[in-house]
């Protein structure tokens, strides 16, 4: 699902993640270890414990938003998102914290539904995979 373009956005630039709570008010926040779990999947380290989790735990819906401003190109990577407090992803999580940042509250898991372009010009907002 992800392209090579999609992979190298996603190790050099800053995820910002998008929630939404049951009321219908939008969170947005930075998550610098968001990171590719597999090819339809994304894993970050929820550290704070606060409104992203929040709102992931009360329904999972999300998006990750990309771009480059250098060359005006980035992706809209929405889908469903749980909260992991234990088990092997949450090892995975804890593992990639060490030398990096404390350890993580939980490891938030995303599962890809569909992506579209954040690019500047004719190709913004479309669709780009299912």
């Amino acid at each position: 699902m992800f392209t090579e373009e999609m992979k190298e956005m996603i190790a050099s630039q800053l995820a910002m993640v998008a929630t939404v709570d049951n009321e219908g008010h939008p969170n947005i926040g930075p998550k610098r270890s968001m990171r590719l779990l597999d090819d339809k999947t994304l894993i970050f380290n929820e550290n704070t414990g606060g409104q992203t989790q929040a709102n992931i735990e009360a329904n999972g819906r999300v998006e990750v938003a990309y771009v480059n401003r250098d060359c005006l190109r980035g992706y809209r990577f929405c889908g469903q998102a749980e909260m992991i407090r234990q088990g092997p992803l949450y090892e995975v999580a804890k593992t990639w914290a060490e030398g990096k940042m404390g350890v993580p509250k939980a490891a938030g898991i995303v599962h890809i539904d569909a992506i579209y372009s954040l690019h500047s010009g004719k190709e913004a907002g479309q669709k780009v995979t299912d």
